[in-house]
């Protein structure tokens, strides 16, 4: 009789052992979103780079709280926007590709002119108290923007070149 409760104790066990518990994993593991496993879904979530962001509303935090930009461009401004950039900026920064920090090609498409006069003119205040700026500084390697105490008429000079990028 002992004998007969072990055989039936152990048949138990294996039915229950066989039973729905690896059938479970399966079945998470194969839950549907679409056509879409979960863990494909969290494959295809992309990280958006700070520098690659783009953000038409922030005008940052600094001295400049609006700007309006005439239709066309200044090329005298622009000339020596691109000047001021040579000397001032371009140990850090190349017109067309990353390098210590992000390259202003492109720029205008995502930063407000408030948000890049900001950053040009205080880029301490910009990374204590601007997210993306933060952002900026975390995807440059902790790399801060070195304030070169330019003017505001330098500043706009330089945002005026960033125009012709």
């Amino acid at each position: 009789m002992k004998k007969i409760g072990l055989i039936l104790a152990g048949f138990l066990l294996i039915s229950l052992g066989s039973c729905g518990g690896g059938e479970e994993k399966k079945e998470d593991e194969k839950v549907k979103i679409g056509q879409t496993t979960k863990k494909e879904v969290v494959e295809k979530v992309e990280v958006v780079k700070a520098s690659e962001m783009i953000d038409l509303t922030n005008k940052g935090v600094g001295p400049i709280a609006s700007l309006t930009l005439p239709e066309t461009i200044d090329n005298a401004m622009a000339t020596n926007g691109a000047e001021v950039f040579k000397t001032k900026c371009m140990a850090c920064h190349k017109p067309d590709k990353k390098f210590i920090g992000p390259a202003p090609t492109g720029i205008m498409e995502r930063r407000t002119p408030e948000w890049i006069m900001n950053m040009i003119l205080d880029p301490e205040g910009m990374v204590a108290k601007d997210p993306l700026a933060k952002q900026l500084l975390v995807e440059f390697n902790g790399s801060p923007m070195a304030n070169q105490n330019l003017t505001e008429e330098e500043a706009r000079a330089i945002l005026e070149y960033f125009r012709t990028l």
